[in-house]
């Protein structure tokens, strides 16, 4: 048989029955427990941002009754008192439905849930601003009312207040809107868009591969806003199918297939006072991408980023209001390619700037003057930053994230911008593991998200220096904790350290059976990313679904292969144009370690990943089935030529330069497919698009070779939904049951 789908449909039954079974243990975990009720791992708030002058917090939380549609909460710190300030369910009840646009924005950005999804604050922290069932909604703390700025049927996007607070600004039908908070006036800055015309907008490969989620920048004095004009008339085409459970909807969609045409892009500086728009003629740059745009304080100098098609070049590149002109400030290049960052820095002075580079092989901080002029190193090592976090420059005190103890850490730091200790910053946090940060804008205090393998997050408050203020979400694991009855049966992380092949270091992590015994033989699931800009070998709370199926028996191992992240350019760059190769290397050097234990079943040994790693579990299964008995490939790439640009080109090259595309495709080695495989894809996904698991389909079929596959109807890349996150997981479990689990 060329495929067979009987034994998915009665796993799906039986473990769907489990679930529901009365004869479950109220202290065994379930899948439907994981994707049900108040999350396990506690409730920490949402989108938690200072207001400005510090005394505030606030927050987004669900509701007791729906925990998935947010509300807008205060915290006073002061007086550490929590407070509703706008329900969701006094603006309005039934949510419309979200536009095409406005559905795809929210993909990109990887948020989910309904009501207020997001929110920012006035300069003065005297308002709050929102968008909600498609218009923009504007709050004062300590007022009842909640005042309705836009009453159209189309949707606004992208909302902000301009820096003084004087304006509210919006993205409506592919045009860029401002509206005078005082008068209520609404002046358009542009009314040509429509079709492939955008303006302020953000193209699909800046919102999914650059994390540019924005087309249009306030001058920080109000005079000005720059802006996009995105043209997608050159990007082919694509006719696809979104397959829905009722119906099938042909979407024609804009998709820059790597090696295809880009959009074409301009920017332009909108003048507040005589309405009009100098357009800065970016198409005598050449091929590539805007990557970031800044103001200077002065609100004079605009800052761009221009990356090269390559992605070899990167350049920061500044223009002159005033006397129209435009200069260099650096340039970045690199044998592989460039990484994006967020960490350019304009200090107060408008003299100078912090920028980060990787040039030193690790990305570091450096001070430079606006003519361009390096003037010192910041930080400096054998180990990565994250990010800048904070400048005070009262104190001349630097603040940033760094993975200085270890890559599998992250802590705050704090040096000096005189400073030449470059390499030996102070340390801030103290406990073992993960800390992501967020200063106050006087940088007078913080907020700590913490976790490890041992905490779920916590959110505290911190002055400069690291004291405790205050808890936001404590999240101790107590008797009420929803934790609680599991821990039990709960087990943590082990981690460890192996060789590649070129001698660098590759970090594992292993999680055994909660009934673990060493005189017995486990099967193993190798659960794996492997793509670069990501990292799933850290010291921070683990996934649910790991203990879940390590209390199922499996020993859950993932390794960090060449080619992730946060481990610096040496490690990075071995996949330059060789993807799934090193990658696969290492993971077979992972199940070799393997392998060696006495405690481990050599020939029950399963792989299971999503997207990257969806793409990574056929290559195992294809390339190595000497090792991987089972397989489940979730959303897989498989022909690298049906991804985007942005991405596929950054570590590819482009298509027609040798043969890197066809050896990194799964297709030439599919026929070497020997164990059990599973694949699942959202029948709507505008990402990692269905065609690339039909394709697959269709050779594995003509091969006659078995294979097992789920699709679901309507579903994104990201397969969201409780009930569907219930069958999909349910269904994974029980493939690795029946095919490698305990016989």
């Amino acid at each position: 048989m060329p495929f067979i789908l009987n034994r998915q449909v009665q796993a799906v039954a039986v473990v769907l029955f489990s679930i529901f079974s009365l004869s479950v243990s109220a202290n065994d975990l379930t899948i439907e427990r994981i994707f049900s009720g108040s999350p396990l791992a506690g409730e920490t708030p949402r989108a938690l941002k200072f207001a400005p002058g510090g005394k505030y917090l606030s927050y987004l939380k669900g509701s007791e009754e729906n925990p998935q549609r947010y509300d807008l909460w205060l915290y006073d710190i002061e007086a550490e008192k929590h407070q509703l300030l706008v329900s969701a369910d006094q603006l309005a009840t039934d949510e419309v439905e979200l536009s095409d646009e406005e559905k795809a924005r929210r993909e990109r950005q990887r948020v989910s849930g309904s009501g207020i999804i997001e929110y920012s604050w006035s300069a003065e922290g005297d308002a709050l601003l929102f968008p909600y069932n498609g218009d923009v909604f504007y709050h004062q703390p300590g007022k009842s009312e909640t005042r309705k700025m836009t009453k159209t049927e189309a949707f606004e996007t992208d909302v902000k207040f301009s820096p003084e607070g004087n304006y509210i600004s919006y993205i409506r039908e592919q045009n860029l809107y401002f509206v005078d908070i005082a008068s209520g006036e609404e002046q358009a800055v542009t009314t040509e868009g429509g079709g492939t015309i955008k303006f302020g907008m953000a193209e699909f490969v800046a919102q999914e591969e650059m994390k540019r989620m924005t087309g249009y920048w306030w001058s920080p004095d109000e005079s000005a806003i720059a802006l996009t004009k995105v043209d997608e008339s050159p990007v082919p085409l694509a006719t696809r199918s979104e397959i829905y459970a009722d119906r099938i909807e042909t979407i024609q969609q804009r998709y820059p297939f790597a090696g295809s045409d880009n959009v074409d892009i301009d920017l332009g500086i909108y003048r507040i006072k005589d309405r009009k728009t100098d357009w800065l003629e970016l198409n005598r740059l050449g091929d590539g991408y805007l990557a970031r745009v800044k103001w200077v304080g002065d609100s004079q100098h605009l800052s761009y980023q221009w990356q090269s098609r390559n992605q070899q070049e990167l350049n920061l590149l500044i223009y002159n209001r005033q006397e129209k002109s435009e200069r260099e400030l650096l340039t970045e290049t690199s044998d592989s390619w460039v990484n994006l960052h967020n960490d350019l820095h304009f200090l107060e002075d408008n003299k100078h700037f912090i920028w980060a580079s990787e040039r030193s092989g690790h990305k570091h901080l450096y001070l430079y003057r606006l003519d361009g002029s390096l003037i010192r190193q910041l930080s400096s090592g054998d180990w990565q930053v994250d990010e800048l976090e904070a400048v005070d420059e009262s104190t001349g005190a630097l603040y940033y994230t760094a993975r200085k103890e270890s890559p599998l850490e992250s802590h705050l730091y704090r040096s000096q911008l005189n400073s030449s200790s470059a390499a030996n910053p102070t340390r801030i946090t103290e406990r073992e593991g993960m800390h992501d940060i967020e200063f106050s804008s006087d940088a007078r205090s913080y907020l700590d998200t913490y976790s490890s393998p041992q905490q779920p997050k916590q959110v505290s408050l911190h002055g400069p220096t690291g004291n405790h203020l205050a808890w936001l979400s404590e999240n101790k694991i107590t008797e009420d904790h929803p934790l609680s009855p599991y821990l039990r049966n709960w087990r943590y992380p082990e981690f460890g350290e192996l060789e590649a092949s070129d001698g660098q270091t590759l970090y594992y992590k292993m999680t055994k059976p909660s009934d673990f015994d060493a005189e017995k033989k486990y099967p193993v699931l190798v659960y794996v990313y492997g793509g670069p800009g990501a990292q799933r070998v850290t010291k921070s709370w683990g996934s649910e679904f790991v203990q879940y199926m390590a209390q199922q028996g499996f020993i859950v191992f993932t390794l960090d292969n060449r080619g992730s992240a946060n481990r610096g350019k040496s490690f990075e760059a071995p996949i330059y144009k060789n993807m799934g190769g090193p990658e696969i290397e290492d993971q077979v050097t992972g199940v070799e370690y393997l392998t060696n234990l006495p405690f481990v079943d050599a020939e029950r040994i399963g792989i299971y990943g999503h997207s990257y790693g969806g793409y990574m579990s056929l290559l195992a299964m294809f390339k190595a089935p000497e090792h991987f008995k089972a397989g489940v490939a979730g959303a897989p790439v498989t022909d690298w030529r049906l991804y985007d640009t942005h991405y596929t080109e950054r570590f590819m090259g482009m298509p027609d330069e040798g043969n890197a595309y066809e050896n990194s495709s799964v297709f030439p080695y599919s026929k070497d497919l020997k164990g059990d495989l599973l694949i699942y894809h959202g029948m709507a996904d505008d990402n990692v698009l269905f065609t690339h698991s039909t394709k697959l389909y269709k050779q594995l079929q003509d091969n006659a070779q078995s294979f097992e596959m789920m699709n679901y109807p309507g579903k994104k890349h990201s397969i969201n939904g409780r009930n569907t996150k219930i069958h999909l997981y349910s269904m994974i479990a029980q493939f690795f049951q029946q095919t490698i689990g305990e016989q």
